[in-house]
């Protein structure tokens, strides 16, 4: 091959090259009011649509709910045990309104949400003295205005037996006396004929309230 058929192969092959970097630049430019690609395309037709943005939401609920409870675990303990978490701002234990004994059921709020999420995870289904504790949280919604309704108050169980003391052993007028007695003596008719009535022979003994003097402990009023 010559000089001057090298020379023209030269040309031919630069004015190839040139063309293709032509073609090429013109495939791969991108529009520029190109619209942003559809996540999917609705099955009914239409134009394509893009999916909601979902933003995480942030927990506000502060109150966790605690239940199964053992003996002796109390507002004081469950504020101990929880400290490690964080801070807490409150504690109630479920109590018997009559005995003052725990229902095995309380409630527990701290001062930071992401602190009761953790407590929450760490100590639901956590065993702890033969219970297994079942833990979760309130949402803020779901609490109660009177939740929190003396918590700080330590319930003193009615002595019952004191007072019912009190109530036998008082005082009484000469009426007041009397109107017992009349009491005693229709409960014990009452017995006698249900006693009859199941066909039972027993004689029952006499009822000697009437006939004895009266108590010592007899109020007189004034007028008499």
């Amino acid at each position: 091959m010559g000089a001057k058929a090298k020379k023209a192969l030269k040309k031919n092959m630069k004015k190839i090259t040139a063309s293709a970097a032509a073609s090429s630049s013109t495939q791969l430019s991108v529009p520029q009011n190109l619209k942003p690609s559809a996540d999917f395309l609705p099955l009914g037709g239409g134009p394509a649509r893009k999916a909601p943005v979902t933003k995480a939401i942030e927990s506000k609920a502060t109150v966790l709910y605690i239940g199964r409870l053992p003996h002796g675990f109390y507002e004081t303990e469950i504020e101990a045990f929880f400290t490690q978490f964080g801070t807490v701002k409150r504690v109630r234990v479920a109590r018997n309104k009559k005995t003052g004994k725990s229902k095995h059921f309380g409630f527990i709020q701290f001062e930071d949400p992401e602190v009761a999420e953790i407590a929450a995870g760490a100590m639901n289904d956590y065993l702890l003295l033969e219970h297994m504790l079942q833990v979760r949280v309130i949402p803020p919604e779901d609490v109660k205005p009177n939740l929190w309704k003396g918590f700080k108050c330590q319930y003193k169980p009615v002595d019952w037996v004191q007072i019912e003391r009190k109530q036998h052993n008082k005082e009484r007028t000469l009426e007041e006396h009397r109107k017992m007695l009349n009491k005693v003596v229709k409960r014990d008719q009452k017995r006698r004929k249900r006693i009859e009535a199941a066909g039972i022979e027993y004689q029952c003994p006499e009822l000697v309230g009437n006939t004895q003097p009266l108590p010592k402990k007899i109020k007189f009023s004034e007028d008499e």
